[in-house]
């Protein structure tokens, strides 16, 4: 008979290798609940956490059991209900290969479930997981426009403002001792001498005393001659000119707020708009967000009004693009800013307008922007500005993306659809 122990450190716990293990399948329900969340919960929880729940069969890791068969006892807690000898049914509700402590149900199967929070620094890494921002990558040295000066090394010329005294001072004793240093010792050794000989009362040893202390005057005077600084040991900070790429982004959001704009639909719109908004915020420090709603005339307006207020009549969507390229023109230089443009609509336009918002993507939007995404919220079939937009996407195929929401359940695929990873990146 051969028996087992299990020594390992972690006792009844999870063993390292096992853990590992666990944890991959926890990221799995992890990313199942957050994906769940973001298309059932409203847009303002949707960062503050979730309840991840994982079935025993996946928390289940291997153990050293006994195998089938054989002759063994259990002692069972006492009943009223059955003695020693007596056959227990099978439960009505199935095959009775339930825990016993599982959900309610008509199956006969019970299973246990393990449940635990996660926070909201875990929702947002799961939710934005395997998204990229589009050109993401830092402007290149030669596109930038702004700089930084820092100090790289020293330098023996420069103005005397970037004079560094404390290097020069050590530039100065360093030269002074090694120009000095054979006539320092030949100092030293003459003054041992000099000790020695003026105790002496033999004239000859006398007559040496007086040539040391010529000799050692003259060295001296030798080393007073040496200046304290030179100009050779003068040192200035070196200051360059370091291309500083930009940490800056500004997200515009752009809406068609006109009657055919239903309040659900702008919900939608906002959720969009949110997702898109915490997924900058994880790659830029400093991020800056422009309202501009517009119908038959676009207005920058607050966050309130833009998903709030009432407007009728009909549609130009080419005053909100000409309003974009303007606020861009006068307040954030692509040199300085990233610049990310979202647009919501219905579709509808006015059929002569949509040509000239192509015109203006093409021509002044498209070459300042990182990234212009075009969401169409309907349930209907394609209108003339998703028609027009498709020779944009072509033409800008990086940077421009165009895809469609049908329900608030498609918000999230749509956004990762959007921003997923190119396969080339």
């Amino acid at each position: 008979m051969s028996i087992i122990i299990d020594r390992r450190l972690n006792g009844k716990n999870k063993s390292t290798v096992n853990r590992q293990r666990f944890l991959e399948r926890y990221k799995k329900h992890i990313k199942k609940a957050v994906s769940d969340a973001v298309n059932k919960r409203s847009i303002t929880d949707v960062v503050s956490g979730s309840e991840v729940t994982i079935p025993t069969k996946d928390l289940s890791e291997p153990t050293f059991h006994h195998g089938q068969g054989g002759r063994y006892k259990q002692v069972h807690p006492g009943n009223k209900e059955f003695v020693s000898g007596d056959r227990i049914k099978r439960p009505s509700g199935g095959s009775g290969s339930g825990s016993g402590k599982g959900k309610a149900g008509n199956s006969g199967e019970g299973m246990d479930e393990f449940s635990f929070q996660i926070n909201h620094d875990e929702f947002l890494e799961h939710m934005f997981d395997n998204l990229e921002l589009p050109n993401l990558v830092r402007k290149q040295l030669e596109d930038m426009t702004e700089f930084k000066i820092r100090q790289a090394g020293y330098t023996t010329a420069g103005s005397p403002d970037r004079l560094n005294v404390v290097r020069s001072l050590r530039s100065a004793h360093a030269r002074r001792i090694a120009l000095s240093g054979g006539d320092r010792r030949e100092i030293r050794a003459l003054k041992k001498e000099l000790r020695e000989m003026e105790v002496s009362p033999d004239e000859t040893d006398q007559q040496r005393v007086i040539e040391l202390r010529e000799r050692i005057k003259e060295l001296n005077a030798k080393l007073k001659k040496l200046p304290f600084i030179d100009d050779f040991d003068l040192k200035y900070n070196n200051m360059v000119k370091v291309p500083s790429p930009s940490n800056k982004a500004v997200m515009f959001c752009v809406m068609d707020v006109s009657g055919s704009m239903t309040q659900d639909i702008k919900d939608m719109a906002k959720r969009f708009f949110i997702l898109l908004y915490l997924f900058l915020q994880r790659n830029y420090k400093e991020i800056e967000v422009v309202f501009i709603r517009h119908h038959t005339a676009a207005k920058e307006v607050d966050e309130d009004d833009f998903f709030y207020s009432r407007e009728t009549g009909g549609t130009i969507v080419s005053s909100a693009l000409e309003m974009t390229r303007d606020v861009i023109n006068k307040r954030y230089s692509p040199a300085d800013w990233n610049i990310y443009v979202a647009q919501a609509s219905d579709g509808d336009n006015w059929e002569g307008d949509s040509s000239v918002c192509t015109k203006i993507l093409t021509e002044q939007i498209m070459q300042k922007v990182q990234y212009y995404c075009y969401v169409e919220i309907t349930d209907r079939a394609h209108q003339n500005l998703w028609r027009e937009y498709q020779s944009v996407a072509e033409k800008f195929k990086d940077h421009f993306a165009m895809q469609q929401i049908k329900s608030p359940n498609d918000i999230y695929p749509v956004f990762r659809k959007l921003f997923e990873k190119k396969e080339n990146a």
